[in-house]
């Protein structure tokens, strides 16, 4: 059975960075996923990620009892499963954190701070938290749904960057320094563009690295950006990976088919839909889920105006003629046969399927598509037999009909 042994690696560092934020060494910051880490990092705060816990809230299945606790506070069932997932958790004072990490819960925030690039949902969320513990909250709230992103755009997010600096220098008790945020910054572009060679492994004929596997090495860039640590393991995993790919060796030796997903993953059936591929013959090898955390306008030379470009940049802040010119290019890059958009039922930003994308795609490209409905973590949302047969159905089409050979 095909293994990365990176994995081992990878546990012990999130556990020792789960472990870190309970240390009570540093005072801890609340941060979104793609939001500004460096900045944080930079006044030495332990940085924590809600959105993580909510993905490891939907892995370990937990989230299903969370929900409703976070619904009887008048969150609606069908907002973000993140938000009430980890709503709910906190409220019922349970959480994968303590059964994994041994640690009594979310670390208390000193300070909590949102980018709303991927979404609204962030702000409530985190308002949430900034009301219960009292503590000082700041946001950044960009522009959205843009073609491209302009000089002027970026300007307006940098000053909204900037007026963090005052809040984070009176909570941290530290005054900023601009070669520590330029030194953080640096590091961060390394390990993300290690992270970005990772993924590019899997353009190889005998891909070593599946969507699946990607969602859960993908932990440290997520969490610890702009650190040595997430450096280094990014270098061990590149290595094996581009070892294995030379020789031939890969999750699926042989692949029938190669599949792009866009979307969210479905956290509860992450095993259940990576078998049922590759029972199939399919490599699921790209995504553009695990592309989210790939900055590579990154520059330490120019700090401010770098990260606020790369933040706005993304994937899920950008229209969906932006989106569509980046997924045919993943597209010629990864020989893709087919797409499966997931559909997720509370993720509204990131559900791309439901204004005519997967037909106006094919069109320009020749990739057939399949949608399938799910969620990241509700999974009262998913059908298990209708989207196997559905699945199915689409690989056995596939094969019959490649686009890149």
């Amino acid at each position: 059975m095909y293994k990365i042994k990176a994995t081992e690696r990878m546990k012990e560092i999130m556990g020792a960075y789960f472990r870190s934020l309970e240390s009570g060494e540093k005072k801890v910051a609340w941060c979104t996923s793609v939001g500004p880490a460096e900045l944080l990092r930079s006044f030495g705060f332990e940085v924590y990620f809600p959105e993580n816990h909510g993905a490891l809230l939907g892995a370990t299945r937990a989230a299903m009892d969370c929900i409703p606790e976070a619904v009887k506070c008048g969150y609606s069932g069908h907002v973000c499963s993140y938000t009430t997932a980890d709503i709910g958790a906190f409220l019922k004072k349970n959480s994968p954190l303590q059964t994994h990490y041994g640690m009594a819960g979310a670390p208390k925030p000193d300070l909590i701070a949102y980018n709303t690039n991927q979404c609204r949902e962030v702000e409530d969320w985190f308002h949430f938290y900034a009301d219960h513990f009292g503590c000082p909250i700041v946001g950044i709230h960009p522009p959205r749904h843009l073609d491209e992103v302009s000089d002027d755009e970026v300007a307006l997010v940098v000053r909204q960057f900037q007026k963090m600096v005052p809040v984070c220098e009176q909570v941290s008790g530290h005054k900023f320094d601009p070669g520590r945020f330029r030194e953080v910054v640096r590091l961060s572009k390394e390990a993300t563009l290690l992270w970005q060679k990772v993924l590019k492994t899997s353009t190889a004929a005998a891909p070593p690295l599946s969507f699946f596997d990607g969602t859960i090495h993908m932990g440290p860039i997520v969490v610890l950006r702009g650190t040595q640590v997430a450096k280094d393991y990014y270098a061990l995993l590149l290595h094996e990976l581009e070892e294995n790919a030379r020789n031939g060796i890969g999750f699926l030796p042989q692949p029938r088919t190669r599949i792009f997903w866009e979307g969210m993953p479905i956290w509860g059936k992450l095993r259940m839909m990576s078998d049922l591929f590759a029972a199939n013959g399919a490599a699921v090898v790209a995504s553009t889920y695990c592309s989210s955390w790939v900055f590579d306008q990154f520059d330490e030379d120019d700090p401010w105006y770098s990260t606020a470009r790369a933040y706005t940049e993304i994937f899920i802040n950008r229209s969906e003629k932006a989106k569509m010119a980046m997924l045919t290019d993943w597209f010629g890059e990864y020989h893709i046969d087919g797409i499966v958009y997931h559909d997720s039922k509370t993720c509204f930003n990131n559900s791309n399927a439901r204004f005519g994308m997967p037909q106006r795609l094919r069109e320009r490209t020749g990739v057939p598509a399949l949608v399938i409905e799910g969620d990241l973590c509700d999974l009262r949302f998913f059908s298990e037999g209708q989207s196997i047969t559905k699945i199915e159905t689409f690989l056995e089409q596939l094969e019959a009909n490649k686009i890149y050979v």
